[in-house]
């Protein structure tokens, strides 16, 4: 087991955790469930689906295949979320199921068979093939945000215009050895 990778690993979903409540942060109650057309999806049924899915995934994560019995995929994507509490409970409870998943991961239980709809993948990835879906959805919903908010939209990395004046402050420091996500998760 590379603890190494764990600690990386986490703190990237800790990033995409974050862009998507700071993204969410800035939209009012009915922006969460716009939609650009009826093919599109709303932020709220994007939380859903992240839910469901983090849900099926991370619950039983070393016993039982990660496409549960209960859940109902096809229902993730009904708009029928009852407001921003509901959105940010879902949101919380399936990064929470997540984050206590990779908790429990150690030297014992790393070599671990992860069955996904009956196909077996190494603890690594499993989790890797998670790490892409999520900031997939995450990139959606911060699309699904600035569309929303127009010019009132708050960057939440370089403001557009800034690059300059950040680079010349990161080269302005020593080297230092960090994980890229260090200073945005703490922004």
């Amino acid at each position: 087991m590379n603890q190494e990778y764990l600690e990386s690993v986490r703190k990237q979903f800790e990033y995409y955790q974050m862009l998507g409540e700071k993204t969410i942060a800035q939209l009012g109650d009915d922006q969460l469930f716009w939609k650009y057309n009826e093919e599109s999806n709303s932020i709220a049924s994007i939380v859903k689906h992240l839910w469901g899915n983090m849900l099926s995934r991370w619950t039983d994560f070393l016993t039982t295949d990660g496409e549960k019995e209960w859940r109902n995929r096809d229902a993730e994507f009904d708009n029928d979320i009852n407001g921003r509490e509901d959105l940010l409970a879902k949101w919380n409870e399936g990064w929470n199921c997540l984050f206590q998943a990779l908790d429990s991961l150690n030297e014992s239980n790393w070599s671990t068979v992860i069955y996904i709809r009956n196909q077996g993948h190494s603890v690594m990835e499993a989790i890797n093939r998670q790490l892409a879906h999520y900031p997939y959805h995450v990139g959606q919903i911060v699309f699904i945000g600035k569309m929303a908010l127009d010019e009132r939209w708050s960057s939440l990395s370089i403001p557009r215009g800034k690059s300059q004046n950040y680079n010349a402050d990161k080269f302005a420091q020593p080297k230092a050895r960090t994980h890229f996500t260090d200073e945005y998760i703490k922004k």
